[in-house]
């Protein structure tokens, strides 16, 4: 598998996404949490995504439970800061979108203590002694206390040598920028906002990133469904797609059916295909999603395809594709 650098790290251009082990939006069981992450590995996938957010905890414990078996400087793995899991004091009610899970909560904290204390409950439930990469995850309604707290803190891990890489993980790509402008980051993962649906990070974050040597980890490339299989009720951005994008979607497919092709492997390939794009990160919830994933990064995309797509005008002029189309 291709790899590349992210900052001192060296990485496979394919990651392992672990929100779906968490039993987003539907329960996965430990077995086939436990294959998943075994085929990723048997593939050559070395670099692993992860968060208390997912799953409340389950997902950090999934992938630990496997990585701590294997020599620690063989992988590289990330995770995020900002929520901490708590117990409520009543009864829990099923999350809207992690199936499953354990009565613990996720409650913001950015603050550089809890930031401190988010890292070292991370590595208890991982079962490791440190992680290569933090993130700042979901800080949209707490710039300042992001800034002036979660980051501190973080460049604090780096300059002692706890972590390697710091950044944020967001939804959007806006905030992304104003961090880019007044901390030293590492690399950012940025989910669903470069994707043939939306490529909104063309507009500042890119260029950006490129300039100061901001690696990019992307998440979010089927948009949370819509492009691994378009269909009214399909998923957006992790709710239900409006009829406009789902509409686009089904032009997509019909564009990739007509040069014999799949619409998961153009979305992937198109992704890729940007320079500041460092780790496509995929999620899977079983094996049979990870072997599809690695399939559709090499299956044969065809020069007409692209051609067709640039002459349609379907994605943003400014996007490189594939083969320098």
């Amino acid at each position: 598998m291709k790899r590349s650098r992210l900052g001192a790290l060296d990485v496979t251009s394919i990651g392992l996404g672990s929100a779906p082990l968490g039993g987003l939006f539907a329960p996965v069981s430990d077995a086939d949490a436990q294959a998943t992450v075994e085929r990723a590995w048997s593939l050559g996938v070395r670099f692993f995504d992860t968060a208390p957010l997912y799953g409340f905890g389950l997902a950090e414990r999934r992938l630990g439970a496997f990585l701590r078996q294997q020599p620690r400087d063989s992988y590289v793995i990330s995770t995020k800061v900002g929520r901490l899991l708590r117990a409520p004091e009543s009864a829990a009610a099923e999350d809207e979108h992690y199936k499953g899970t354990t009565r613990e909560r996720p409650v913001f904290d950015f603050s550089h203590d809890g930031v401190m204390r988010s890292v070292e409950e991370s590595l208890e439930r991982l079962g490791l002694g440190r992680v290569d990469v933090l993130l700042v995850h979901d800080p949209d309604d707490h710039y300042d206390d992001a800034v002036a707290g979660a980051f501190r803190a973080l460049q604090r891990l780096r300059e002692d040598g706890t972590v390697k890489a710091i950044g944020a993980g967001m939804n959007q790509s806006e905030m992304l920028v104003r961090f880019a402008e007044v901390v030293p980051v590492d690399c950012f993962l940025l989910a669903g906002r470069y994707t043939l649906l939306d490529q909104g990070a063309l507009n500042a974050l890119f260029p950006l990133c490129q300039t100061r040597n901001i690696g990019i980890l992307l998440g979010g490339i089927y948009n949370s469904g819509i492009l691994a299989n378009p269909h009214t009720g399909a998923k957006f951005n992790y709710q239900d797609a409006d009829a406009g994008l789902v509409a686009r979607a089904l032009a997509l497919d019909e564009l990739c059916r007509k040069h014999g092709t799949d619409l998961k492997a153009a979305a992937l390939q198109f992704c890729m295909a940007h320079p500041a794009v460092t780790v496509a990160v995929m999620g899977a919830r079983n094996e049979a999603e990870v072997v599809d994933n690695i399939a559709m990064s090499e299956r044969a995309v065809p020069p007409a395809f692209w051609q067709e797509l640039r002459a349609r005008e379907l994605v943003d002029a400014r996007a490189p594709l594939p083969g320098g189309v």
